[in-house]
């Protein structure tokens, strides 16, 4: 482990130096040895350097910037225009995640999590869509998806000299602003510019953050219809215990079409499904929508974020989760708490997945690398005195935010999850904590005002609801301040947090939004409002060091963002980069790997799969659902389910298609093995880190012989022609 000094004791230390030396020239008697100074404790951890490859960054490829010649010498195959065109044209996007045309007359392929509150939306009265699940025999019975979309790329235009000419013109403290404003106004003009579509949708992503910039121009479908979706129980087979392993048996699969003025779209691009699948070693290519890495993100900014952020943000989904499943055993039949049900599913997915983080942003091995990466890095500026100058100092200032966050890191997240009308927290804690933040405004009334509104739109919960949110606050407040805090000791004067829910509930006007609106009208009672107390107790430090913590973390993005141009300065388009939920192309292999003292092999089967459930006799997360309980005994056993490949993968990419090199989908991406879900954020890893994806042959299987949907294989078997 290293240590480090700043740049404060630093000259302290020459200051101690100049002061001995003064008194040398003073006397003949040998001056005393000045006193060793001891560096300053780093809040961050230091990692010694490990060797790295420029795939560290990852292979989450842009269309614009293709990798023509690195996928022609892995894969040996070439990889034209009309290639990428033809990928690109055939991914879509839709909300949260990915998806792909599989058919000429506008079939959709996406996961079963990606579409669970929607095939729940179809359900009419007395059905039980989401557990039982959904097949439309025929076109007129597929049904409309309400306030839904999906998103095709069918432009992208280089606008990067529109915004970084502006952003150069501005004074150094306006360049934020600029560009936000130079953003602004190309989205602008170019969303004129197609308006005459009718259906296109202008977005202005930041590539390289901040080193270039495209506009991504997609044609949006809203007629969408659900097709087919199976039961819950196999489309999230092994559920929450199975979840982010693998070997893995799951038909994380469903099925949607688009329609063009009440028909159904005949697309010019789709991905046909290959008739024989994959085998181990194959190239594979995901197309889809990763949504967000920080492989470009420094070292501090990475120790930092494994040493306080992602503790905190586990801390409180741990705590969120309690209350929503005790709300939900509480009365689980209301429309409310079977929406809750999705929510709770994604929350655990989410507090695994920061688990792996705070492993993986605290491995030697890994953090190593990603120390060697950014020394390359900046061995590479200091060749040039211009970039040395101009990004030495960004990286360095940067490391200084990162040690002033973590030293206010108890204050900036006491209040995470409070925002207006979040699930994450209790509506009463809201509004008391925007009340009090409204109390500390003076002179702003536009500020004001717009509290004030957010204050009044906050809806009421469910009463119990409201009651285990409460709880979960406090329950977060024990873990990151410790049980025995006085903050803590003074909001519960000894009484057991559910006394001081009840209490609350009580006796605070902010407990319903028509209370609320009475109280407002009366500032010396809201002001003593028992829930405003609550707040009040952690002080000013509380407000002002929050306030610092935004400062800090707002200057941090201008910075990131500047070093951005470094990244592209010194790489420019051999790595790929950090991922924005915008379309992107990402190759791997087919490949088992070692595990647990074992192998895990290329793919899995049926067989597996009903091992699986009379393994676990009696265990809700392998019962199988009715229809699966015995196998049909036309249904092939030894049939691919899952297989794993190299392809780098993170959240957004679920949906996403994985096709061989004639582009015929061989798989569908749902997951990530445990291997992956930690580092995949900051590093590519394939030592052991795999996507999980359901496989083609399994799927068609499946459709055929326990669902019966003889007309999606038909429609399937017929595109590939």
């Amino acid at each position: 482990m290293k240590s480090t000094i700043s740049k404060s004791t630093f000259i302290f230390a020459c200051l101690l130096l100049l002061s001995s030396c003064a008194a040398l020239q003073q006397t003949t008697a040998p001056a005393p040895e000045p006193a060793v100074q001891e560096a300053p404790v780093s809040l961050l951890p230091q990692f010694e350097p490990v060797p790295s490859t420029i795939l560290d960054n990852g292979r989450m490829w842009t269309f614009e910037y293709a990798p023509v010649d690195y996928f022609a010498e892995t894969y040996d195959f070439d990889p034209d225009e009309a290639w990428f065109e033809h990928a690109r044209m055939s991914a879509v996007r839709i909300p949260g995640c990915s998806g792909s045309f599989v058919s000429n007359q506008g079939l959709i392929m996406t996961n079963h999590h990606c579409v669970r509150n929607q095939i729940t939306q179809i359900g009419l009265e007395g059905e039980n869509t989401l557990d039982d699940g959904f097949y439309a025999d025929s076109l007129s019975h597929e049904r409309k998806i309400d306030n839904y979309y999906v998103d095709q790329l069918v432009d992208i235009r280089d606008v990067t000299d529109l915004i970084l000419d502006e952003v150069d013109a501005a004074p150094l403290e306006m360049q934020s602003t600029a560009r936000q404003e130079a953003i602004s106004r190309v989205q602008a003009e170019l969303s004129n510019e197609v308006a005459h579509y009718g259906d296109r949708q202008v977005q202005v992503v930041s590539l390289f953050n901040g080193g270039r910039y495209s506009a991504y121009i997609f044609r949006r479908f809203n007629d969408v219809r659900m097709v087919m979706a199976p039961e819950l129980q196999i489309g999230y087979y092994g559920g929450d215990t199975d979840n982010f392993t693998y070997p893995r048996y799951n038909l994380d699969m469903s099925f949607l079409r688009v329609y063009v003025d009440d028909e159904p779209y005949e697309p010019e691009f789709y991905f046909p499904f290959a008739e024989y699948g994959v085998e181990d070693k194959d190239g594979v290519f995901m197309i889809g929508n990763p949504g967000r890495t920080t492989r470009l993100n420094t070292v501090a900014q990475l120790a930092h974020t494994g040493t306080f952020d992602l503790p905190f943000r586990t801390s409180l989904f741990t705590r969120i989760i309690e209350g929503l499943e005790t709300f939900f055993e509480y009365d689980s039949t209301t429309p409310e708490a079977q929406q809750l049900r999705n929510t709770i599913f994604g929350l655990k997915n989410s507090q695994k997945l920061f688990g792996g983080q705070i492993l993986a942003h605290n491995d030697e091995y890994l953090m190593g690398r990603r120390v060697d990466n950014e020394q390359n890095f900046i061995e590479t500026l200091n060749e040039s005195p211009e970039l040395s100058d101009t990004y030495i100092p960004i990286i360095d200032r940067i490391a200084e935010i990162q040690e002033e966050k973590a030293a206010l890191a108890s204050y900036s997240y006491l209040t995470l999850g409070l925002t207006p009308n979040s699930f994450a927290s209790a509506a009463l804690l809201q509004r008391a904590y925007f009340y009090t933040m409204l109390e500390r405004i003076e002179n702003d009334e536009a500020n004001k005002a717009a509290l004030m509104n957010q204050i009044q739109n906050i809806r009421d919960k469910n009463p119990f609801l409201e009651k285990q949110l409460i709880n979960t606050h406090l329950n977060y407040l024990a873990d990151a301040l410790g049980s025995e805090h006085p903050y803590l000791q003074e909001i519960t004067k000894g009484r057991s947090f559910e006394a001081v829910s009840d209490h609350l509930i009580a006796n605070s006007a902010f407990a319903t939004a028509s209370q609320t609106l009475e109280i407002l009208e009366e500032p010396d009672s809201a002001s003593i409002d028992p829930a405003v107390s609550y707040f009040r107790t952690f002080g000013n430090p509380l407000f002002e060091n929050s306030e610092r913590s935004r400062e800090l973390i707002q200057e941090e993005g201008e910075l990131q963002t500047r070093l951005g141009r470094g990244w592209f300065a010194v790489y420019g388009t051999s790595i790929p980069p950090d991922a924005t939920f915008s379309p992107r192309i990402q190759d791997g292999v087919v490949a088992g790997y070692e595990y647990n003292g074992t192998y895990a092999p290329a793919y899995t089967t049926f067989y597996g799969l009903y091992d699986r459930h009379h393994s676990h006799v009696d265990e809700p997360e392998w019962a199988l659902p009715k229809r699966w309980s015995t196998p049909s005994t036309t249904l092939d056993l030894a049939t691919p389910v899952n297989f794993v490949s190299t392809n780098d993968i993170i959240g957004g990419n679920s949906g996403s298609p994985v096709v061989n090199i004639h582009l015929e989908v061989v798989g569908l991406a749902f997951d990530g093995n445990v291997e992956s879900m930690g580092s995949s954020t900051f590093i590519l890893d394939d030592r052991t880190a795999r996507a999980v994806s359901v496989d083609v042959r399994g799927m068609l299987e499946s459709l055929r012989h326990v669902y019966k949907a003889n007309r999606i294989v038909e429609e399937l078997e017929n595109s590939r022609n």
